[in-house]
């Protein structure tokens, strides 16, 4: 994982860096700078002939803007500054970084800024706009010249490279600071701040880059923060190692309770993505006069057909049956599909407090327990709820979907304190807390995802890595990230309109390829250079 920071724990590791460590904050400047033109070309490419409006304040902000602009010159980029304030009240270091560019490329390419009206066509005669115009220091509202010119930045229709966070944005709590920049990259240095994860700071970041500035890692390790980035690096090391002797009983067996008339999907989504994460048996509970119909959705999952109500949902008769069937199995999911029936409401209570294997909880399981989550008290192992905000928002008193998203991470940290278990928060940005109040945020995942059906492909390869013997932590997390690597994936072909979950479940096991070839390859490398 990689550590999360509020902008007064930055400003602590800037200060030892320079101060403790010895490394001047020139050098600290020109590796934020190179960071910000390496992401820059990876994200749109080449810079070679295009037009490079940066827009630099007064502060080291703005200098590493002004590196940004020495270095894109190299790359034979037409680089223009726009500076909002002149080179005699710029910070120390902002003024050697501005006095390097001018002596390679003239004062004709500073334009210092005077009106709206001067501005706003310098940044539409632009390919790319570069905003370092405020650091994360800010905490009041930007007003005047400030305001206007991020104003004509978000008019402007150009792609926007933000340095360090979007302008006019709270380093902490991702709050629109009267204006802010709407960010296509954002490149932050050092570690990720805590306000790109939340509020509008989730809009408006657009896609992070972390820059490695050389902050020496004692000085990381000594700063205390239970929130956290997942990495690819963490999601290996969780997954369960495949052994050539395996066989399909190695990899457990996970029971889904899911299904009813018209939501037979939703069964057959969980089933194929618990598969896929690789799950070595899964069979569906299902309700008797469907089973046929997911039957013929499956190949490789088996079905048990369970009595039902009238309405064609699993009925509370069916309890002594299904706990026979979670007995029987590794891993346990309910909810995806299974609809809000009274009585089938009162069957998935009734299953609460024989939950005595690892399990996952979601949509309907989650609508079940409205009112009533007292009840996860009684399963002898808590689940994991895998609410999205409107699910969130029944479980918590006098909430709504807003202010569940407007407090993402508090939202989750209380409830999985308060009832002991983990919680998986989805939406931009999911947010997995546990009981002791350690918070992880999955970077992937795209608006693709925002259609019917992925919650249940989330279901189905969470219970998948639970059935192979990850704990609930590290299932929670490897899922979560996978799921946004799977429709990342997707995304890319298909596009996000049209993306669908199912696209998504054939996803899988290239983001599991990915991840194993590239840091199994590095984890030779590093055994290598260790002998």
């Amino acid at each position: 994982m990689m550590k999360i920071l509020t902008a007064a724990q930055m400003q602590e590791l800037d200060r030892r860096t320079i101060t403790e460590a010895h490394i001047p904050a020139s050098t600290l400047m020109e590796r934020a700078g190179l960071g910000i033109v390496s992401h820059l070309e990876q994200y749109l490419g080449s810079v070679r002939g295009k037009t490079v409006t940066i827009v630099c304040g007064k502060g080291n902000n703005g200098g590493d803007g002004f590196v940004a602009a020495r270095l894109l010159r190299r790359r034979s980029a037409t680089v223009r500054i726009l500076a909002m304030a002149p080179v005699s009240d710029f910070s120390r270091d902002a003024a050697a970084m501005y006095r390097q560019f001018v002596r390679g490329a003239g004062k004709s390419s500073i334009y210092p800024y005077t009106s709206k009206t001067h501005a706003s066509p310098l940044l539409r005669d632009s390919d790319i706009v570069i905003d370092a115009l405020l650091g994360t220091g800010l905490s009041s509202a930007v007003t005047g010249r400030y305001a206007d010119a991020i104003d004509s930045i978000n008019a402007a229709g150009r792609p926007v490279i933000a340095v360090d966070l979007p302008s006019g944005l709270h380093a902490d709590t991702g709050a629109i600071l009267g204006r802010a920049v709407r960010a296509s990259l954002t490149v932050t240095f050092g570690l990720p701040k805590l306000g790109l994860y939340q509020r509008q700071g989730i809009e408006l970041a657009g896609e992070i880059a972390v820059v490695d500035i050389g902050i020496p890692s004692a000085y990381i390790d000594a700063v205390k923060t239970r929130t956290s980035l997942m990495t690819r690096e963490t999601v290996y090391a969780f997954l369960p190692k495949r052994r050539l002797a395996s066989h399909k009983g190695t990899f457990g067996h996970a029971g889904i309770i899911a299904g009813s008339v018209g939501k037979t999907g939703a069964a057959a989504l969980a089933a194929k993505a618990a598969l896929r994460i690789g799950a070595g048996l899964v069979t569906v509970a299902i309700p008797t006069s469907v089973n046929d119909v997911l039957e013929a959705k499956l190949l490789e999952a088996m079905t048990a057909p369970m009595p039902e109500t009238k309405a064609r949902t699993l009925a509370r008769t069916a309890l002594d049956r299904l706990v026979s069937f979670m007995t029987a199995r590794t891993a346990i999911a309910i909810g995806p599909g299974l609809s809000t029936h009274p009585e089938t409401v009162e069957l998935v209570q009734a299953l609460t407090k024989h939950l005595d294997r690892p399990a996952v909880l979601d949509a309907d399981a989650i609508n079940a327990l409205t009112g009533r989550t007292a009840l996860l008290a009684s399963c002898k192992i808590p689940p994991i709820i895998t609410p999205h905000p409107g699910e969130m928002a029944r479980l918590v008193a006098d909430a709504t979907p807003q202010t569940v998203n407007n407090d993402r991470i508090g939202t989750a940290t209380r409830f999985a304190r308060e009832r002991g278990l983990v919680v998986v928060l989805k939406g931009a940005r999911t947010v997995v807390a546990r009981p002791d109040g350690t918070v992880a945020i999955c970077p992937t995942g795209n608006p693709g995802m925002a259609t019917a059906g992925t919650g249940d492909v989330l279901t189905g390869m969470t219970v998948g890595l639970l059935a192979q013997g990850l704990p609930t932590w590290e299932a929670s997390c490897a899922a979560t990230y996978l799921h946004g690597m799977a429709g990342d994936l997707a995304a890319a072909q298909k596009g996000y309109a049209g993306m669908l979950a199912g696209d998504m479940i054939e996803e899988i096991p290239t983001a599991l390829k990915l991840i194993h070839n590239a840091l199994s390859s590095k984890a030779i490398e590093t055994w290598e250079d260790a002998e």
